[in-house]
């Protein structure tokens, strides 16, 4: 799985950090989404599509 996140999009919501902490943050300066691991560690793929899921901006995509 790669992950790309979209900063433009990004409404600084936090869902993706509450649903995969190992994977994305927020930056302090702005509050979007800081993309930490743009290949999740084994076992987060579960997460990683809820936090797509839960984003309202569609922000965060994955192949």
């Amino acid at each position: 799985m790669r992950i790309e996140v979209d900063r433009d999009r990004c409404c600084g919501s936090g869902n993706c950090v509450l649903a995969a902490p190992e994977v994305f943050d927020q930056d302090e300066a702005d509050g979007l989404v800081l993309l930490l691991r743009p290949t999740p560690p084994p076992g987060s793929a579960d997460r990683i599509r809820r936090a797509a899921d839960l984003c309202p901006a569609g922000a965060i995509h994955f192949t």
